[in-house]
């Protein structure tokens, strides 16, 4: 089948799926190709979760500009897309006089930036602020905060679609040619399901942005793939971490350092570390690295034990610098003078996520200077999550009951996610069908005992709802089937 779109975008990740809803605010015809079953598979949901300041980056590039444009807007994009949301400020800790230096540059750097708050703070204040957090001295940035990003991601994926964007998802781009139709130039991109056809092209790939740019024969930019590993630790230690608490950053190693984070959901994040790798889908944690992290974590935070430790991952960074060069490469984005009708971003690691509405901006007043782009009059900034039920008041449980039974069974024990969430999660208006996508969803099997007692019961009703046979159920990604066969569950 051949579909024609005024407009496609490679990628439906943060920044893509954030590109999709600014578009899905004019008179376009819009559609994302993404290649793996979900939004959030990659980059985007294997993160932090930090909302950023604005202070590590390097004053006057993209990377700053967005980045303190992205923290100051973001309360009001938290409402419109009911995107869990916090401001528990931040600090950046340091030992000795060396660090000390760093931290009142990083500080002079950030105020360059327009960065607001920033302050150098002694002992006594680090402990009035976090009690549990050691350091001699540190920067205190109010501005910081913490999301959830998956919920991010997915939000911004489901206000373009309820707009009029189409995602297509499990759809890889193989290749892609510029031809000549009607008189016209298009591109016509050929994925693993279907041939689509667009007047304007973005790139927005991600990991894989290098890769997408090479089939259009640009061959300036390399992505280095940069490997980081974490440890979720359970929420019973998020009561002594209520704000991230960094080292002063290795600059070489282009990273912010093994940091504590606590999550929006209590969890304790430590992480990440910093390991350039030759594969861009290895998202292997090893032995090595999880030591290192509990030894360089003890530093800052000295309530880390083993028993609280429930589950590790890792993320990849899309870095343009390589190991040798080390540090940071500003964003990439560009209108190609040699692809006509191309808008090519690479390179988007941190603080990419809290960039991404700033960036969808950027690139859409891009595409704004070539075309005469008329406003969508039905556009609906609002987006409405699932109903929980474990953070409302007994009352208001009640009444989520009596207007639908299914809130009063539990499925997730650990996180208290109910059955009526669940049915929610697989209804979703993307059509994601993995058991991830129900867990990045609602929590469920992200508690104490990861899915132990839940997960059967999920991918039961996953093969209720969307009648399929236990063989075809897939845990996140293509290949990744939960069974083999016919099972009891």
């Amino acid at each position: 089948m051949d579909y024609a779109y005024d407009v496609i975008i490679i990628g439906g990740g943060v920044v893509g799926s954030s590109i999709a809803r600014e578009l899905s605010k004019y008179k376009l015809n819009t559609c994302v190709l993404e290649k793996e079953l979900d939004v959030c598979c990659e980059t985007s949901g294997r993160n932090s979760g930090v909302l950023h300041a604005g202070f590590n980056n390097k004053a006057g590039s993209l990377m700053a500009k967005f980045c303190v444009e992205g923290n100051e807007n973001f309360d009001e994009i938290a409402k419109e897309l009911d995107i869990p949301f916090k401001r528990t400020g931040k600090l950046v800790v340091g030992f000795n006089e060396e660090d000390k230096e760093k931290l009142i540059k990083m500080k002079e750097q950030g105020e360059a930036n327009g960065v607001k708050g920033l302050e150098i703070i002694n002992k006594d204040k680090i402990r009035k602020l976090s009690p549990y957090v050691e350091g001699n001295f540190a920067l205190y940035s109010p501005q910081t905060g913490i999301l959830n990003p998956f919920i991010y991601t997915i939000a911004m994926a489901e206000n373009a679609v309820s707009n009029g964007v189409k995602y297509f998802l499990d759809n890889e781009v193989l290749d892609i040619k510029k031809v000549l139709e009607k008189e016209s130039s298009i591109f016509k991109i050929k994925t693993n399901k279907n041939v689509y056809r667009s007047k304007w092209l973005i790139n927005s790939a991600g990991l894989n942005s290098d890769k997408i740019g090479k089939m259009m024969g640009i061959e300036d930019y390399t992505i280095y793939p940069c490997r980081g590993e974490y440890f979720i630790l359970d929420q019973k230690l998020g009561k002594y971490l209520n704000m991230p608490a960094y080292p002063v950053p290795n600059e070489k190693m282009g990273g912010l350092g093994i940091h504590l984070t606590p999550s929006i959901d209590g969890n304790v994040f430590i992480g990440p570390s910093s390991e350039y790798i030759n594969s861009k889908d290895d998202y292997s944690t090893t032995k090595e690295v999880m030591d290192l992290l509990i030894e360089d974590g003890g530093r800052i935070f000295s309530h880390i034990k083993k028993e609280y430790f429930i589950r590790n991952f890792s993320g990849i960074r899309p870095k343009l610098v390589n190991k040798d060069k080390g540090g940071y490469d500003d964003f990439k984005i560009e209108l190609r003078d040699d692809i006509t009708n191309l808008i090519n971003l690479t390179g988007i690691e941190s603080p990419g996520l809290t960039s991404a509405v700033p960036i969808a901006k950027y690139v859409v007043s891009i595409l704004s200077q070539k075309e005469n782009l008329e406003k969508n009059p039905y556009f609906n900034k609002y987006r409405k999550g699932i109903e929980t039920f474990k953070d409302k008041p007994i009352e208001i449980q009640e009444k989520l009951i009596e207007k639908d039974e299914n809130y009063g069974e539990i499925i997730c024990r650990c996180e208290t996610i109910t059955k009526a969430e669940i049915l929610a999660a697989i209804n979703n208006p993307l059509g994601v069908e993995t058991v991830t996508g129900i867990k990045y969803r609602t929590r469920a099997m992200m508690g104490r005992c990861q899915g132990g007692y839940c997960q059967t019961r999920i991918t039961k009703l996953i093969k209720e709802i969307k009648n399929k046979k236990e063989e075809e159920i897939l845990y996140n990604r293509k290949n990744s089937n939960m069974f083999v066969g016919k099972v009891r569950v």
